[in-house]
Order: C-alpha cells, then structure tokens, then sequence
C-alpha cells in the first residue's frame, strides 16, 4: 500500500532506494508506529532520507502522499476498528452561514482580547470541544482552533483557517526555502539582472581571448592569458517572510530565492514572520533557540546594500503598529520602528509582494507596509514587477 508513497519520492527527486523502502517496510510491520501520524512521518523520514539537503523534498512529497492523514471524520472513528481518538487533529468545523458570520463580532480591541483571553484560561479547567467560550476546538470562540471569529486568538490550531487571528500561541515549525530549487522560467533571472554593477574579481579562471590573441602576436608562441571572472558586485540583503499566509507562496518565492543565490555572488539572507522584530534567523529549525538580534544585522551591514522584503504583508494590524502585537511572542518594539530602522540603515529598500496587487486593497496592513515603505516601494511579484523594483534599487 506504500508502492504510490516511494514512487512519489523517486518522482521528487528524493534519492529513496529500494532497501531503504524495505527497512521502512520492516518497522511498520514490526509496529514501531501505530496510529500515530507524527511517528508515522518520523520513521518513514528516518528510513529513506540519508542527506539532509533531501528533508525538503521529502516534506513536499510525503504531503502530497498524505494529504487528508489527519481529517478522519467522526463517522470514519465509529466505523472503524481500534482507531484512537488522537489520530483526529481536529473535528468537523462548525460552518458558520454569512448571517452567523456577521453577527460574530470583536471583542472590542487588541488590550481587551488580551485581558478576556487571561480570565478565560484562569476560568477553564479541562480541554473543550465546540462552543462559544471555552478555549478548545470547532467552536466560534475567539480563542481556539477552527472556529470563527474576526478578531481572535488562534491557540492549538496546525494552520490558519480564516487567517483572522491577532496572536498565535503555539510552537510552529517552518520550513527553510529551498535554493536548489530548478526555475521555472528564466525570466526571473532576467528580471533580476536589471539590479547589476560589474566587476573582475576572484581568480583568473576566465580565458582572455583579446588578451591571448595580442600577447600570441607580439612572442610568435601561443601565450593564453586569464583573468578574473566578470562578477555582478551589487550586494544585496533578502528579508524572507515565512510561515502562515505565505504558505501558498512557497513555490513562487524558493523560485526568485534560486534565481538570486545565482545572480548575485553578495548575498545574505534572513527570515522573519509577518512582520520584522527584535531578532531574525538564518534556519528556521532553530528559530526559537538560534535567533540573532536585528540590532546586529543592522550594525553588519553597511547602507550600500540594498535592501529586499519578501513578503504578503497580509497580519493583524496590531502586528505593526503596537508593541506586544506580534503574532507568535510578545514583542517589546512595534514592528513599525523596526521598519523604520531598517529603511534608515539601507535607503535603497524594497519589498516584493506575492499576494496579486488587485487583493492588497483588501488587507489593511498591506496598506500601512506601503505608508512605511512608500507606495512605489512595494512592487508585486510578477516579472514585470521584479523588473521595476530592480530598476529602482539601481537608481
């Protein structure tokens, strides 16, 4: 029944070979896991991935494989056989029609959603299922998972439903980009040459056929000469969103990530979510544990860089304007100042938008990122708006 699951990782490039698909044959049958979707992903991840370059395809693949693993339905439960209750994630969402919908009102503020969410977890005892108050699952209350609310708190949910929360309290794991990813089209990499200042550096590993031809005329002798390779000396710093509402962006933005590792040999890159704070990381792995200050980066690099934020700017407003508003932490800066920062440090900024221009109107933050950056800052990820943006950073 795993034959579909090991043609799948062959198709996406991962190295599987077929002993490693038996030894992952051998601990299911020897019931390593049972009815555990995590352990479940552990082995088959230990057993058939050797070089950790290959963690993400694997990731792409096994979610291809499995998709829907964890949306056992209730009636599924009850027909089976000895399934738990702790292979179901969550349950069936209670579906809101538009007229519930608009009676769901805020809470009345950002210091009030705080302070109602502190009473709540004071007045609750045990894990709830449904409802309108408790802290728990299916239900319409403004702290839980899976529910509806406009203005709420999103605590033991794996991914954004209505992506409505202003504060998400639980430990997510995001996923590095992948740069070894192969470009869909090469026109990113043309875009990107629009941001270019040559230069010979390195060593001479170029053959100078201008050279050699002079030099061969003047000794009579063939005479090669080199020099250094013709280089692109632009130095550019990538902020990259991850996590959250970029999750349908992934494949666009590992593209333009590919295209810039190739283009510009003065690279360096951090990650950062929704909006940028007091640290930053370089491996999402360790985000929690490995963060840098971004006092740091700011004193690293000099204002000759120029400056890209990648990035749906699609959050809470809170998460911009206020300190304590971030979406995962509670942050002792606004994300606004932090910006503003960075713009001070390196005035030739940008930020690239995924999210189609025609939605930004839409989404209130979209429109503040914009007020900071300034209107023709913020360009969309299309070609033609990579082409733009790059033509402005080479002003």
């Amino acid at each position: 029944m795993f034959l579909p699951f090991f043609q799948t990782l062959r198709e996406a490039g991962v190295p599987v070979s077929l002993r490693e698909y038996l030894a992952f044959l051998e601990g299911m049958r020897a019931g390593l896991v049972t009815y555990d979707v995590e352990g479940f992903y552990f082995l088959a991840r230990s057993a058939m991935v050797k070089d950790e370059r290959n963690l993400d395809k694997f990731d792409r693949a096994f979610s291809k494989s499995f998709q829907g693993l964890g949306e056992i339905t209730m009636d599924q439960v009850l027909n089976a056989v000895d399934i738990p209750a702790d292979w179901l994630e969550k349950m069936a969402e209670k579906h809101l029609s538009p007229e519930e919908k608009a009676e769901i009102e805020a809470l009345g503020g950002f210091d009030k959603l705080m302070e109602t969410l502190k009473e709540r977890l004071k007045e609750q005892q045990g894990r709830h299922q449904g409802g309108n108050k408790w802290i728990g699952t299916a239900g319409t209350s403004p702290f839980g998972a899976y529910g509806y609310n406009p203005e709420g708190v999103r605590i033991g949910q794996s991914e954004s439903r209505h992506q409505r929360a202003v504060k998400v309290w639980d430990k997510r794991e995001f996923r590095d980009f992948d740069d070894t990813v192969e470009i869909g089209t090469r026109n990113i990499k043309v875009a990107l040459k629009r941001l270019r200042k040559w230069a010979r550096d390195g060593a001479e590993e170029e053959l100078d056929l201008n050279g050699t031809i002079r030099a061969t005329a003047e000794h009579g002798y063939l005479d090669v000469k080199t020099r250094p390779e013709r280089r692109n000396a632009v130095k550019v710093l990538l902020f990259l969103d991850v996590g959250g509402s970029m999750d349908p962006h992934v494949k666009l933005v590992e593209e333009l990530f590919s295209a810039a590792r190739a283009e510009f040999k003065h690279l360096e890159y951090y990650y950062f979510h929704n909006c940028l704070y007091e640290g930053v990381w370089r491996d999402n792995r360790r985000r929690w544990n490995a963060q840098i200050p971004t006092h740091e980066v700011l004193r690293s690099y000099n204002s000759d860089y120029k400056c890209i934020f990648v990035g749906d700017a699609s959050m809470s407003p809170y998460e911009i304007a206020f300190a304590g508003g971030a979406n995962e932490h509670w942050n002792p800066e606004s994300g606004q100042v932090w910006l503003t920062r960075a713009l001070d440090q390196w005035p030739n900024c940008l930020w690239l938008n995924p999210l189609a221009r025609k939605y930004w109107q839409y989404t209130q933050s979209v429109g503040m990122i914009q007020q900071i950056f300034g209107p023709d800052r913020m360009v969309p990820m299309t070609l033609s708006g990579i082409e733009a943006g790059m033509k402005l950073l080479g002003r």
